[in-house]
């Protein structure tokens, strides 16, 4: 299945109706606080954790200010920085933990990286492993996972975020033992589906134990489906959530 936007909204090709209304087009910095807003719902929520760099195509970054919880960002609100994190924009402050970012970006040609302790998954880095995978939703995503056992904490320490980047390697979700999640990708979209479809896998693997146990989906079938959402991201879906959002507050564009 093939989605194309067009400016009345978003259609199936070779269909006629729209599936969902038009979206408008955002700016980078509108996209960054819409991100926040709608894992901050998802259970990206610790009160001030949590830090999102978006590379731009000049080389330098967005990223949301430290004293802001992801749940109030307006557009106005994030920063900009150079690769050695620099401030170069805004009104606010910037954590001096976006070192490991700034080591990831630096290792690895990514655009978005996103570190938070969202409740499932970092129950998940406590316990010291990935969670299996027992339903589709928890599959949207087939990004390899790595646990980072010896995560020591200081982030603002320049061996300590190597050592995260290190031993994240090639994988795309690292749990960070006692800590939270860190996450990357291509897009603002992509890495939304992947946070989002991690925290569901999260949860919903920690209830079926709760349960008593259950079945995981078979690994192959499991993998298979994500590969369906790697180039596509699940059209629509961000767009979806992003409208919930600005019908709570429209201001976020702002």
């Amino acid at each position: 299945m093939t989605l194309t936007f067009k400016p009345d909204g978003l259609y199936i090709e070779s269909q006629e109706r729209p599936i969902a209304p038009a979206f408008p087009e955002l700016t980078a910095a509108q996209e960054l606080a819409l991100l926040a807003r709608i894992l901050y719902r998802e259970g990206y929520n610790d009160h001030l954790a949590g830090h999102i760099t978006y590379r731009q195509p000049d080389g330098t970054f967005l990223v949301n200010p430290y004293g802001l919880v992801w749940g109030e960002l307006q557009a106005s609100d994030i920063m900009s920085m150079d690769g050695d994190g620099n401030l170069l924009g805004g009104k606010w402050t910037i954590t001096p933990a976006i070192l490991v970012h700034l080591e990831l970006h630096r290792t690895r040609d990514v655009t978005v990286a996103l570190h938070n302790h969202p409740e499932y998954g970092t129950l998940w880095a406590d316990i010291g492993r990935a969670p299996e995978v027992y339903d589709q939703t928890g599959a949207f995503t087939n990004a390899k996972v790595a646990v980072y056992s010896e995560y020591e904490g200081a982030v603002d320490q320049v061996s300590n975020a190597r050592a995260v980047v290190d031993a994240m390697d090639d994988a795309d979700i690292a749990l960070l033992a006692h800590h939270g999640v860190l996450i990357v990708g291509e897009s603002i979209r992509q890495i939304y589906l992947r946070a989002t479809s991690f925290e569901w896998r999260c949860r919903q693997a920690y209830r079926v134990a709760a349960a008593g146990g259950g079945v995981p989906m078979d690994p192959d079938v499991a993998w298979r489906y994500g590969e369906l959402f790697r180039g596509n991201d699940f059209s629509g879906m961000f767009e979806a959530m992003a409208r919930q959002e600005l019908r709570r507050d429209p201001e976020i564009l702002h």
